[in-house]
C-alpha cells in the first residue's frame, strides 16, 4: 500500500509537469513538424550532455526539420509525456519501457551494443564498505534496524530486478526495512550509501567506474552484497502514431552513427563502460525486454499499479 500511494502521488505531480510542455505536432503524414526526444538520464553529467547534443545535431541535419533534445531525471514524467503526446521520441531505461507499453504503443528504434548485440548492465544491492554490513545474510539478520534505498519507481536496475530479488529472499522492502526510500537517482542512491545516510541501496554497476572518475567514491567506500543477471540496454523509442516510413528514416539516422561519427559513440559508451572496446548502436526488439515483463508481473505491488 505504501509503495501504491507513492506511486500515484508521483504520477499526479509529474503529469501536472507534462501538461505544460508543447506538444510536436504532426503534418497529414504523421511526421512531426518538430521531432522531440526525451533523454532520460538522472545523472548531470556534462559529458553525456556533450554527447547527446551532438546526436541532436547529427538527426536534425539527417532529418531535415527541427529536433530538440530534452534532458530530465523523471522516468515517470517521460512516461506520462509520451502519453499525453508531448514528446515523439524517448531515451529511457527498461523498465519505464515495459510501464508505459501498459498503456501505449511505443516502436523500439535502437539501443547501445557492440558486434551487432546489445549491451547489457546489472543491478547491484550495495552498503558502506568501511561498515559491518557485508553480506545480504547481514541484511537479512538486521532488516528491521536497516534503512534501505530504492532509485527511482521506474527504474531498472534501481527498482525491478533488486525488489524482486528482495521478495524472492523473503524480505518485503516496503514492511522488511526501518525505512524504505526512493533516493531520486543512481548518483544519489550510491552516495547515501557512502555517507551513511542510508545503510543499504541499489544501484547499476556501470555507475562505480563513473563515479570513481568523477571523484565522487573512492576504492573500498562501496561494498557489492549481490549482483544481478545481465539487463538488455535502455531502448530509444518513438509513438507508434509517428509515420513509419519516417521511423525508419530515424532508425537509420542512428545507424549511420556507426560509420560517420564511431569516436562519438565511443566517447559516449567510455563514461559508463571504460573497457569497452567498441560501440555502436543496434536495432532492437520488443520482445528483447520481454523477460523484464514476466519479472515485473510477478511482483504483486507492481502488478496492481499501472
Amino acid at each position: 500500500m505504501k509503495f501504491r500511494i507513492m506511486i500515484l502521488s508521483l504520477l499526479l505531480a509529474v503529469y501536472c509537469l507534462a501538461s505544460c510542455s508543447s506538444p510536436g505536432d504532426l503534418d497529414s503524414k504523421g511526421i512531426p513538424r518538430k521531432l522531440v526526444i526525451a533523454n532520460v538520464q538522472a545523472e548531470n553529467i556534462n559529458q553525456i550532455k556533450e554527447v547527446r547534443e551532438k546526436i541532436r545535431a547529427i538527426l536534425e541535419k539527417k532529418l531535415g526539420i527541427p529536433v530538440e533534445a530534452i534532458q530530465t531525471n523523471d522516468y515517470t514524467g517521460v512516461i506520462e509525456a509520451l502519453k499525453a503526446k508531448k514528446v515523439d521520441m524517448a531515451d529511457i531505461p527498461p523498465f519505464a519501457y515495459i510501464i508505459a507499453t501498459r498503456e501505449m504503443k511505443l516502436y523500439p528504434l535502437v539501443t547501445l551494443g557492440q558486434d551487432g548485440k546489445a549491451f547489457t548492465y546489472r543491478s547491484v544491492i550495495i552498503s558502506n564498505g568501511h561498515g559491518n554490513i557485508k553480506t545480504m545474510a547481514d541484511v537479512k539478520a538486521n532488516s528491521k534496524n536497516l534503512t534501505f534505498a530504492f532509485v527511482d519507481p521506474a527504474s531498472t536496475s534501481g527498482h525491478l530486478i533488486p525488489r524482486a530479488y528482495l521478495n524472492s529472499i523473503g524480505l518485503n522492502p516496503d514492511s522488511a526495512f526501518k525505512q524504505t526510500i526512493f533516493a531520486g537517482n543512481h548518483l544519489a542512491a550510491v552516495l547515501a550509501v557512502k555517507s551513511g545516510k542510508v545503510d543499504v541501496a541499489c544501484s547499476t554497476s556501470i555507475m562505480f567506474g563513473l563515479m570513481t572518475k568523477q571523484k565522487m567514491i573512492a576504492d573500498g567506500d562501496i561494498r557489492v552484497l549481490w549482483t544481478s543477471d545481465p539487463i538488455v540496454a535502455q531502448p530509444i523509442v518513438i509513438r507508434d502514431d509517428i509515420n513509419k516510413e519516417f521511423a525508419k528514416k530515424i532508425q537509420d539516422a542512428y545507424l549511420s552513427i556507426n560509420t560517420e561519427e564511431p569516436e562519438l559513440l565511443q566517447k559516449y559508451i567510455k563514461i559508463f563502460l571504460p573497457t569497452a572496446k567498441t560501440a555502436t548502436f543496434v536495432t532492437i526488439k520488443d520482445s528483447d525486454y520481454d523477460g523484464l515483463r514476466k519479472i515485473a508481473a510477478g511482483i504483486k505491488d507492481l502488478r496492481d499499479t499501472k
